[in-house]
């Protein structure tokens, strides 16, 4: 079993990996996205055969970086940041924050004293729907927002008295008179 602890940035993961016993066995900083997922599977595959073998902590249960160790079936556990900078200021002296000891840290509380945090688990199929639901309901609230922009603008060229006469374009009295009257001269 390895234990890794990853330190989410803007840009990029800062990444340490230790044994059972603490030792440092590797580190780095990944960029985000595919690459930095891809490159993460490298740096841990050359210490374990199995992903279940992968204790990971980190400060985020979202993000494409988090989904993607879940789903791949890393063991995964959420740590408050607060609990990292606690666990920081106990080993330290200086109390200075840098995101390669935060990456240590991490590793070193999931090593530890990974029962006192939050697993993370991959979503149900309930959750996944309801997401595609949520996406989906979400696109069509933008589009319809484009389409009454469009329309307004249009109306405003062609037809400025269908404007005055509807407050709301959207409601069905508006769209039915501009359906039986497209133009001012029908």
């Amino acid at each position: 079993m390895i234990f890794v602890g990853v330190d989410w940035a803007e840009a990029h993961h800062d990444v340490f990996v230790e044994d059972g016993e603490g030792k440092r066995l590797g580190a780095g900083r990944l960029p985000e996205g595919v690459d930095g997922i891809a490159r993460f599977h490298d740096l841990v595959g050359t210490f374990v055969e199995d992903p279940a073998e992968v204790v990971i902590g980190i400060e985020t249960d979202r993000g494409l970086f988090v989904a993607a160790l879940v789903a791949a079936g890393y063991q995964l556990y959420a740590v408050n940041p607060m609990s990292t900078s606690r666990y920081r200021d106990r080993h330290s002296t200086s109390g200075a924050k840098s995101d390669p000891g935060d990456a240590k840290v991490l590793a070193d509380m999931v090593r530890t004293d990974r029962h006192n945090h939050r697993h993370v688990d991959s979503d149900s199929d309930n959750v996944e729907a309801i997401k595609v639901l949520a996406r989906a309901h979400q696109t069509m609230v933008w589009s319809r927002g484009r389409q009454v922009n469009l329309l307004r603008s249009t109306l405003r060229e062609f037809y400025p008295a269908a404007l005055v006469a509807f407050g709301d374009l959207t409601s069905t009295d508006a769209l039915e008179v501009l359906r039986i009257a497209p133009t001012p001269s029908l």
